[in-house]
């Protein structure tokens, strides 16, 4: 559980609650539905409009790695790749088979098999970085829908403060309706502006990091197989690695 993504949220929400309190309004004013109809309905509308279908899906499961984000230890894959090269150069090639099974990951799994298959390193990498090339386009764009959530909830914010005060001024000869109106014009752009900085645009970068993270992982391996394809000492392999990941921090 990443404990300071619910923490945010929570003081976000606390410290907009605490204000409204303080200047002495209620959480009642706060609540509008048709605010919060015009202003998410429409942010997602536009979402959808503007993606396909795998993209929209693939970003909305994405969202879960906010409070449970995928653990990509770097420092263990360094072992790792440096435990397959010391294998390889005592027992040759053929003896990382064993470690083809044990491998969940389909992207190692796939580079430790060419590697066995005896594939020319200069291969091997043109062959995986294509690989990762399509995986860092589709996973960028399943995150991007959280940053174009956070362009337009602002826009339908200020569209459902526009409607509210059409709704004003169809009502001016009737002061009973009219505090509806104003409340649906303002509580509207909050949520338009609130969401789109407490939670849309956050959330989008939060998973763009994790993606470049992702991202590393997966070069981290193709670096440290095309090494061991070229037959490099294993402490060679590691201090390269290191600094491979170093320069990706």
């Amino acid at each position: 559980m990443d404990k300071i993504s619910l923490i945010a949220i929570i003081l976000g929400l606390t410290a907009i609650i605490a204000g409204q309190a303080i200047e002495g309004g209620s959480l009642g004013s706060l609540m509008q539905l048709t605010a919060f109809m015009i202003v998410i309905g429409g942010t997602a509308s536009a979402v959808m409009l503007q993606s396909t279908p795998k993209q929209f899906m693939a970003g909305l499961r994405m969202v879960r790695w906010i409070f449970r984000p995928p653990n990509f230890d770097h420092e263990k894959m360094i072992r790792e790749v440096v435990n397959w090269s010391q294998t390889s150069r005592k027992g040759g090639l053929l003896a990382l088979e064993g470690v083809i099974n044990m491998q969940r990951d389909p992207f190692t799994k796939k580079a430790l098999q060419m590697l066995v298959d005896g594939t020319e390193p200069d291969t091997l990498r043109a062959v995986m970085d294509v690989e990762i090339s399509m995986f860092e386009h589709a996973r960028k764009q399943a995150a991007r829908i959280w940053e174009s959530a956070g362009g337009y909830s602002p826009t339908m914010g200020i569209l459902g403060a526009v409607l509210g005060l059409i709704h004003v001024m169809e009502n001016l000869s009737d002061p009973s309706k009219l505090g509806g109106g104003i409340a649906v014009a303002f509580v509207a752009t909050v949520y338009g502006v609130g969401s789109a900085n407490l939670f849309f645009l956050p959330v989008g970068n939060k998973l763009k990091h994790l993606v470049a993270s992702e991202l590393a992982m997966k070069e981290l391996v193709v670096e440290g197989i095309v090494a061991i394809a070229n037959g490099e000492n294993p402490r060679i392999i590691e201090s390269r690695l290191r600094g491979f990941l170093a320069m990706h921090e």
